[in-house]
């Protein structure tokens, strides 16, 4: 898979220049450049379809699940359940890593645009809140957004509003965008299908 577009948002205090963040920034890098469909192909491939019609186009849950796996084998914890806020608690994230007392949390967009808005906003809130020292977004471009589930978020359709997290006014932090790609479409390509796990993308 290709890493098509890092995007910082927010870039305050030590750890951003920091050899916890070339390391944590060295994992992600790998993690999703190793990501390949179908199984072998040393690259990632979509089955050329459009995802706007029903049981066509390919699933974004597996892909997930793919990136946190490898993530995993690099010694990263997934599902994590961390108290951002102190009333509500948001759902568990994706995948985190520890940091002294606190941790880098990421999280992989497999809803809609306003999923990506929820997504930025919990890791902002975390670091705002001094809980995690960092957080990153994992979303498609549109060009790979339009093999995927349909109305999945992408890049594009989040940058308007960029300014708005860049605004946030906090002493240390970091928040990351990763926008990915495909390498390639073929019409034999096997379909990521809805539900399946891990690795097995079928």
């Amino acid at each position: 898979m290709i890493l098509k577009k890092v995007e910082v948002l927010i870039e305050k205090g030590e750890f951003p220049q920091s050899e916890e963040w070339k390391k944590i920034r060295n994992e992600i890098d790998q993690s999703i450049q190793s990501l390949e469909h179908p199984a072998g192909a040393g690259k990632f491939i979509l089955r050329d379809e459009l995802g706007k019609k029903r049981g066509k186009g390919s699933g974004v849950k597996p892909i997930r699940d793919m990136f946190c796996e490898a993530l995993k084998d690099k010694g990263w914890s997934l599902e994590t359940k961390i108290g951002i806020a102190a009333r509500v608690r948001p759902g568990p994230l994706d995948a985190t890593k520890k940091v002294g007392d606190r941790s880098f949390a990421i999280e992989w967009e497999t809803g809609n645009v306003s999923s990506s808005h929820r997504a930025l906003n919990k890791l902002s809130l975390g670091i705002l809140n001094r809980v995690l020292v960092g957080g990153a977004l994992v979303l498609p471009t549109r060009k790979m957004y339009r093999y995927l589930t349909d109305r999945v978020g992408n890049v594009e359709e989040l940058e308007p509003y960029f300014p708005l997290w860049r605004s946030l006014q906090c002493d240390e932090g970091l928040l990351v965008i990763f926008a990915v790609e495909h390498d390639a479409v073929d019409k034999n390509a096997p379909r990521i299908m809805k539900g399946t796990n891990g690795r097995a993308l079928v």
